[in-house]
């Protein structure tokens, strides 16, 4: 049975629907479900990233579905191990709850306040006995758990897998059997956790989750997904000026991505640098308002004219290179050694396109700097060309 129209809003942005067929059954048979997003409070903060399977979250409201978000006061004690190379370091309680009460702040600002379902799993989980926790564990085989790539590659590098992070995905699973979810939702990243719950509900008895993933954002650096730890973020909640120099600073080769994931509309015809204006425009006007995102435009037209010297430098790049930050400063003469470059960059007086660099890693393709002003400190300014 094929889903009706109204319910394709929720596969738009979809990469793993599973199982879809029954999926299609569920919301064409008018059950009302329960929608699950776990969220582990492990910083204060969301971020776009976060903000596209809180959309995705909010489309099942809007079909008249409970959305049910857990708050993962217990297992942010253990912290998720997934995209992990090593093990988090865990929090304080005075920690989760700080970032819990920001998290729904912010949260509810995508989401329908009256039409969300708020739990903490410390509910259910804080009273297992090791009964039930044994228990638990018969639910899968450690082979299957290995098969997780994160715990592979570190069992397979002989580096520390501690029995507390192979515990976390049957927690996050057993928080579907108690909140009997229909659907779970996450990004490609949650798929090894989103499936161990189907697989554990099946063993308590429950009748399996679906289950729906939504694409990583790539973050302002054009690499990796967005993150509040790697820096290459734009939070909701940032100030409407900083959204938007963000914004304007991402590459051209993430436009396609920002559009349809925040968005739901295609890269408009034009060029890159107009069409990151209306991207930009439409950001701010979605988490602040039309009239901060104007202002927030003409701050950074200001900025950009009123700081940039007429005679600044030309800093000519190679074609279709990474350049590294370090190398572009001392490149530029603004440094005389990758030292006194990364100072720069670690005291905040380093800027490319109006926004600060703090990674001292960064590589950007020379493309994405071609037209770009780099800035060190209140007086020394390059453009920058290929």
């Amino acid at each position: 049975m094929k889903a009706s129209p109204e319910h394709q809003t929720i596969y738009r942005n979809a990469v793993d629907v599973i199982p879809r067929e029954e999926l299609d059954r569920r919301l064409s048979g008018g059950e009302s479900l329960r929608v699950k997003l776990g969220i582990d409070p492990t910083a204060p903060d969301i971020h776009l990233g976060f903000a596209v399977v809180l959309r995705e979250l909010r489309a099942f409201q809007d079909l008249g579905h409970t959305a049910v978000l857990v708050i993962g006061d217990y297992t942010a004690r253990v912290g998720d191990p997934s995209g992990r190379s090593k093990t988090r370091p865990i929090l304080s309680p005075g920690q989760i709850e700080e970032n819990t009460r920001t998290y729904l702040e912010q949260a509810y600002i995508i989401l329908d306040r009256d039409r969300t379902e708020v739990r903490h799993n410390s509910e259910w989980l804080a009273p297992l006995t090791m009964a039930d926790i044994i228990g638990l564990t018969r639910a899968t085989t450690l082979a299957r758990i290995l098969e997780r790539d994160d715990f592979s590659k570190r069992y397979a590098a002989n580096d520390q897998i501690t029995l507390t992070e192979l515990l976390y995905p049957l927690m996050q699973a057993y928080d579907s059997v108690a909140i009997e979810a229909d659907v779970e939702l996450g990004g490609t990243d949650q798929l090894y956790n989103l499936l161990m719950g189907r697989q554990v509900m099946e063993y308590y008895g429950k009748r399996p989750q679906c289950v729906v993933t939504t694409p990583l954002l790539v973050g302002t650096d054009g690499k990796i997904k967005m993150s509040k730890s790697v820096g290459n973020y734009i939070g909701v909640t940032d100030p409407p000026g900083e959204m938007f120099g963000k914004v304007m600073s991402i590459p051209d080769s993430l436009m396609h991505d920002y559009y349809a994931l925040l968005l739901d509309r295609p890269v408009p015809e034009g060029e890159p640098v107009g069409q990151k204006r209306e991207l930009a425009r439409s950001l701010v006007s979605k988490f602040h308002g039309e009239g901060d995102a104007a202002g927030a435009e003409k701050h950074f037209d200001a900025v950009v004219r009123r700081e940039v010297p007429d005679d600044a430098p030309v800093v000519r790049l190679p074609e279709d290179e990474e350049i590294w930050i370090v190398d572009l400063i001392t490149r530029a003469g603004f440094a005389g050694t990758n030292g006194e470059a990364r100072r720069f960059i670690k005291g905040g007086a380093v800027r490319v396109g109006g926004r600060v660099v703090r990674d001292e890693r960064l590589s950007v393709s020379s493309r994405e700097l071609e037209g770009q002003v780099l800035q060190v400190g209140k007086r020394r300014y390059a453009r920058l060309a290929l």
